[in-house]
């Protein structure tokens, strides 16, 4: 039995996902021959490479002429003339020292202010020169961009195929095409968490498909279980793919590639999703695995030296599922009962010493919903008591039992980061969220996690349902009260997503009207209407606005991701030096 896993773009280029490890040790535990291949990292490097963006060059002199100067023939959009210009005139430098930004962003010269910014700002130019011959169409650091919608199925299944606006078609074709030809694999397993990574993962099942390979093709993730209905509903996509996996798939992966190895049905497969005659079908779902009955993330095969990070981090989870589970802008569970298991803390502890025996890594950065304060706790005294052989991070949520002699304890611990879901700090808004938390423990975090050494992230969003102008500014005067304790954050515009509690009982949180043309029929977020409070229009003037007021960073670099903020806090750590304020603004002479 053999399979092939591929994680797509768009990622976050600077740590490996968890899904294709998780599912790989599992497979390889039960006797599956196992490839796991993260499409990823793979499309970054090649595209960020002096070959590629002379490559590009060429092509873009050809389409638009040497200086720009011509409009394409046959291309039905045409990338913006500005741009092709600039890439015409600046690209033969950035090409000549993308190589070298590369090789900077993975050395610890990424702390430097100055040289990690240069090596930064050429990487995104890079990409988007590399971008512009498919224009509209885009591939950045932070997401990859259709040129259409990744939520209509009709739109995904022509630019899966379409040479002029899908960069991926030609790097597939030359890179991993050939590789599932040589293999031979049972089954391609395609994970997709995100939407962003729905035309670039379905783009590899298309050209398997068109190439007449044998392999069974099956997709996954937490965007696909999100669009289990959905798929069931418009089964159009299993033109080119085979079945779909949702919800856990260590199981059901197993048992399909048993089945299609042994020339089996597929129908008695769990959490499965399949058609048949043009008509979808649903397999029973199956008990979902406790996480400690899992065994240790199997990260072999992986290209850990091509990370764009100056040191690695590996992820890992304490848990599966979220111990509260109740916010109601969140679709944790994807709209059916939570299960929530806990990992023990010493077997997590004996995890994270055999990673960074295995793989040297030295940092480790939880991919939890939310830490809990048990695992806090728990993991703290026994990375203390071991010397503290790895720092780490993840996220939290305000609650009493975060004291501030446990937050000492953390950073004892090897601690250095914690994101926190601060959402709101209007108490009429929380309420409605169903969000749990207090504003005193909000407060008192805040201040009791600086004065430990702890950097604080903070993610919060305008524009939920009924919340007014006023609402906003009260979040907005608490994060200016806690100017000195919050260190990055993350923020934007609530977006009513399927299954969430808000989308499922919509009427409940002042919702009037749910959106959903049937066009986009893989949609997973809805426009809305509200009889109360700001519109979603009003909510992106808010968001907009506060963005525009935020003090500037000279060195932006060191907060682009998660991974990115999170080995920042911990060179400054190992610097003795505290994390820097993000309201706060900064000196050039004084970071980096």
């Amino acid at each position: 039995m053999k399979a092939m896993l591929f994680f797509p773009p768009n990622w976050t280029p600077t740590m490996p996902h968890l899904a294709l490890p998780t599912l790989t040790a599992f497979l390889r535990g039960h006797g599956v021959e196992v490839i796991q291949r993260d499409l990823n990292i793979e499309v970054f490097d090649t595209v960020l490479s002096r070959e590629h963006l002379e490559g590009v060059l060429v092509r873009l002199r050809n389409d638009y002429g040497r200086y720009g100067e011509r409009r394409p023939r046959g291309r039905r959009i045409v990338a913006p003339i500005d741009q092709v210009r600039m890439a015409l005139s600046q690209g033969p430098q950035i090409a000549a020292r993308v190589e070298q930004a590369k090789a900077l962003m993975r050395s610890n010269a990424f702390f430097d202010g100055p040289i990690g910014l240069h090596a930064f700002e050429t990487i995104i130019d890079a990409l988007q020169i590399a971008s512009l011959p498919f224009s509209p169409a885009a591939l950045e650091v932070g997401t990859y961009r259709p040129a259409a919608t990744a939520d209509s199925s009709t739109s995904i299944l022509h630019e899966v195929r379409d040479p002029q606006v899908n960069m991926l078609l030609e790097l597939y074709r030359r890179d991993v095409l050939p590789d599932i030809m040589r293999e031979q694999p049972d089954v391609v397993g395609i994970s997709i968490p995100s939407m962003a990574q729905m035309v670039p993962g379905l783009t590899l099942a298309a050209l398997i498909k068109d190439a007449g390979l044998g392999c069974h093709i099956t997709i996954g993730g937490p965007h696909i279980t999100m669009l289990r209905d959905r798929l069931i509903a418009s089964p159009a996509i299993f033109s080119i793919i085979d079945s779909a996996v949702v919800f856990d798939g260590e199981v059901p992966l197993l048992r399909l590639i048993e089945a299609v190895a042994a020339g089996n049905p597929i129908d008695t497969v769990p959490n499965l999703i399949y058609c048949r005659d043009g008509v979808a079908h649903a397999t029973e779902r199956k008990v979902p695995e406790k996480i400690g009955a899992l065994p240790l993330p199997d990260f072999d095969g992986l290209p850990l030296d091509r990370y764009l990070a100056p040191q690695l981090t590996l992820p890992l989870m304490t848990a599966r599922g979220c111990y509260y589970g109740k916010c109601a802008f969140c679709n944790v569970g994807y709209g059916e009962a939570e299960t929530f298991s806990l990992m023990r803390s010493e077997i997590l502890a004996d995890q994270m010493m055999t990673l960074k025996k295995r793989y040297g890594v030295e940092q480790i950065f939880f991919s939890d919903e939310a830490l809990t304060p048990r695992t806090l706790r728990e993991l703290s005294k026994i990375m203390e008591r071991d010397g503290v052989p790895l720092l780490w991070g993840g996220c939290a949520r305000f609650e009493r039992p975060i004291t501030a002699e446990l937050l000492q304890q953390m950073y004892a611990g090897g601690c250095r980061m914690i994101l926190f879901g601060l959402e709101s700090a209007a108490e009429p808004v929380m309420q409605r969220m169903a969000k749990g938390t207090q504003l005193e423990h909000m407060h008192r975090i805040l201040g009791e996690s600086t004065a430990a050494g702890i950097w604080n992230h903070t993610f919060f969003f305008f524009g939920f349902p009924g919340e007014t102008l006023e609402d906003a500014q009260a979040t907005v005067n608490f994060l200016y009260e806690h100017k000195l304790h919050i260190n990055s954050a993350a923020f934007g515009t609530f977006l009513l997503e399927i299954d969430a509690p808000a989308h499922r009982f919509a009427e409940s949180f002042g919702i009037t009207r749910v959106i959903d043309p049937p066009e986009k029929d893989l949609a997973i977020y809805f426009e809305y209407e509200t009889a109360s409070g700001m519109d979603s229009a009003f909510a992106d003037h808010v968001a907009e606005r506060f963005l525009e007021s935020l003090p500037e960073k000279p060195y932006p670099q060191f907060y682009v991701n998660d991974v990115c903020r999170f080995l920042y806090a911990c060179h400054l750590s190992r610097l003795g030096e505290a994390p820097p304020p993000w309201l706060v603004p900064q000196d050039t002479a004084t970071v980096g």
